[in-house]
Order: C-alpha cells, then structure tokens, then sequence
C-alpha cells in the first residue's frame, strides 16, 4: 500500500512537472510591441501624379528611407531635379494615389535652394492611423514651386517589409 501511495505521488509531481513546464513555455510569447520590424520606404515623383497634373514635364523626384513598426519612426531623403522654378515647400501628405491628403508632416527645406536639384532628410513618428495609412500605399510626398505654388511634382510612398 505504501508503494502505491509513492507512485501516485510520484507520478502526481512528474505530472504537475510536466503540466506546469507546458503552461510555461506555451504561454510565453515575446511581446510583440517589443519586436522591431523594419520596412524599406520608395518612390518617384512627377508632375503627371499631381492631382490636378500640371505642366512639368521635366520635373522629377525620389523618396528613400525606412520605417521601425515599434518606435512609428519614419527616416527619409527626398530628392527633387529639374524643376520649373525654387522649390519653395515639400511635406508628406496622407492620400490614395489620384487623391488629395492631408498634411503628416511639412520637410524642412531651408532657403536659396537650386530648381535643378537638392535634397531634403530627416524624420518623422507616425501615429497609428498614418502607419495604417502607409502600409496601405495611402501616404505620399509632395513639392512645391514658385511656379506651381499648390504642387509641382509628387509620389506615392511604398513600404516592403524588410
């Protein structure tokens, strides 16, 4: 009798063991907060995806960068080339392609900057609709001229994760 009394307690410790290590390890996740995934950010810009488009043919320009998931940090470049006059404003809009936006956030350009070419860098944290907005392709970047005050040439953003 006493054995079996051992083995029943024996058997009910390996089995809490077993059943407590279980609920441990299946139970355990990463919180996914704390996961960083990174996303590649592109585009080209014209004055052909202007909404209206306009005149400029010649215009042209690029977007580059990354997005973190965690910390909502966009980093960016953008190049402009060949406009038909002084850039005078550029920003990030939130907007389907063929679709005024809204503005995210105005890049800061400086002054006594070339039409025929410069670039712009720096940051921006996207709150949690703008990241819906972004993975959605409905975000893109837009600059201004003296000739074409409301826009000159834009470009959708699209994000690959990485």
């Amino acid at each position: 009798m006493k054995n079996s009394i051992l083995k029943n307690k024996s058997f009910l410790i390996v089995f809490a063991s077993a059943l407590i290590m279980s609920f441990t390890m299946f139970s355990c996740t990463k919180d996914d907060a704390s996961l960083s995934v990174m996303f590649s950010l592109s585009g080209n810009a014209s004055g052909s995806q202007m909404v209206p488009s306009n005149s400029s043919t010649s215009g042209t320009g690029t977007y580059s960068g990354s997005y973190n998931s965690s910390t909502k940090v966009m980093t960016y470049t953008s190049t402009w080339a060949n406009l038909s006059s002084t850039p005078i404003a550029a920003g990030i809009y939130s907007g389907a392609s063929g679709i005024s936006g809204t503005l995210v956030a105005a890049l800061s350009l400086g002054s006594n900057l070339p039409a025929s070419g410069g670039s712009v860098s720096g940051s921006v944290t996207l709150n949690a609709t703008q990241e819906t907005q972004l993975f959605q392709g409905n975000m893109y970047y837009l600059f201004s001229t003296t000739s074409n005050v409301s826009g000159e040439i834009r470009g959708q953003i699209v994000a690959q994760k990485q």
